[in-house]
């Protein structure tokens, strides 16, 4: 019986073995000059393709292992079932190789639905008010890099899923600086410094090894090899999955938070929903049409005009809406319990995996929030509400009235 080939067999190469090659190249470069090695992992194709492929390097002697290695798994507690499904099921594996994994949340009062429902700041947009990506990620994956620094001696290289053909503006910021530190195209995007961030500043090195692979080097790894024994037995098909299995590379797929206020359409979830074995969590397409909803001026405070700064002058954005009221937050509430049980419901019946869009904690913060009367910073809850007619003002102190 003829063996299967491997990545590494010389004549037996596989397609894509060229893009693995320099992968183990700038591992091999970079990784020895630190001790210490950080994944940051987002769950998402890029960053579980290069955990996985990382760590079996490492388990084929192909590359050195370092002092130690911390998997930093970002969970917005917004992910896409798919995609969350897989990473608790890849930690598992990680776990039992010895290997610490640090799941990353933002404070419980700065989670996605609590800050939105507890506090009552309303959903995110593109416009004004885009909070979520550095409260829910940014911020927490910063902060638990800063403890683990904390803990030891040295630099850290936290390597990256980071990837050309991903972002024109990333792509643009990589041509800019793949040179950085010697670094040279092909051999990975690697960086000593960061930019500000905390008390990271010159201890965190970091390194794009998969920075030159084609997606299609991604989804093969994540479909075919990955999840073979001699590369890992990883359970990275989940994945591929919630980017359209078979069809993802055609449809060029992404992926991001579940009903996302900043998309404008959901064409993650659409795509996960056209797979018989994930169409139970149809209901969660009620969510972006909630969060559109809960921006509308019936469902939010506003200021009822002549509001000054601390020297006196007018605030430009006169009579601007403002957080949610207590009977929208406890509304959002009920709708998202209801599509939670919906699709647990169905879950169950097809023995799928069940979801929490909020667990038991968090929805007794929430509630806890609003019984505590609690507003947004400089909201007292005194204001009008938004779809209440009043005089217009301006900036300048003009006032007009309200034409009847």
């Amino acid at each position: 019986m003829t063996a299967q080939p491997t990545l590494f067999e010389g004549s037996k190469r596989l397609a894509y073995d060229e893009a693995v090659e320099f992968t183990v190249a700038s591992m091999q470069a970079y990784g020895p000059l630190h001790d210490h090695w950080a994944i940051a992992w987002s769950g998402g194709k890029d960053s579980t393709a290069t955990l996985t492929l990382i760590v079996h390097l490492i388990d084929v002697g192909r590359i050195a292992p370092p002092k130690s290695l911390t998997v930093f798994y970002a969970d917005t507690r917004q992910e896409l079932p798919p995609l969350y499904i897989s990473a608790t099921r890849i930690m598992a594996q990680l776990a039992a190789r010895g290997i610490h994994c640090e799941v990353v949340r933002a404070p419980l009062d700065k989670r996605f639905l609590v800050y939105i429902l507890g506090r009552g700041v309303p959903p995110p947009n593109n416009n004004t008010l885009r909070w979520c990506t550095r409260q829910i990620k940014i911020d927490p994956m910063a902060d638990a890099l800063e403890a683990r620094l904390a803990s030891i001696d040295g630099q850290v290289l936290m390597i990256t899923g980071v990837r050309e053909g991903e972002s024109a503006v990333r792509d643009q910021r990589i041509t800019m600086s793949c040179g950085t530190n010697g670094a040279e195209c092909g051999q990975g995007w690697y960086q000593k410094l960061l930019p500000e961030a905390k008390g990271i500043r010159g201890r965190l090195a970091t390194l794009a090894p998969i920075l030159h692979w084609r997606v299609c080097n991604v989804w093969d790894w994540l479909r075919i090899y990955a999840p073979m024994e001699e590369y890992g037995g990883w359970e990275s098909a989940a994945v591929a999955d919630a980017y359209g299995g078979d069809e993802a590379e055609e449809i060029n797929a992404r992926t991001g938070c579940a009903g996302c206020p900043l998309a404008s359409k959901d064409l993650a979830l659409d795509t996960i929903l056209r797979a018989p074995q994930w169409a139970y969590l149809a209901p969660l397409k009620g969510l972006k049409p909630l969060y559109r909803e809960l921006r509308e001026p019936k469902n939010r405070l506003r200021q009822p005009g002549g509001e000054k700064r601390k020297d006196g002058s007018l605030v430009k954005n006169q009579q601007r809406q403002g957080p949610l009221t207590f009977d929208a937050r406890m509304m959002a509430l009920n709708r998202i319990l209801t599509i939670q049980d919906e699709v647990n419901v169905a879950a169950v019946a097809q023995g799928r995996p069940l979801i929490d869009l909020l667990n038991a904690e968090e929805e007794s913060r929430i509630r806890e929030l609003i019984a505590a009367k609690t507003w947004p910073n400089g909201w007292d809850g005194d204001e009008p509400n938004a779809d209440m007619p009043m005089d217009s003002v301006y900036a300048d102190g003009t006032v007009q009235p309200l034409l009847m």
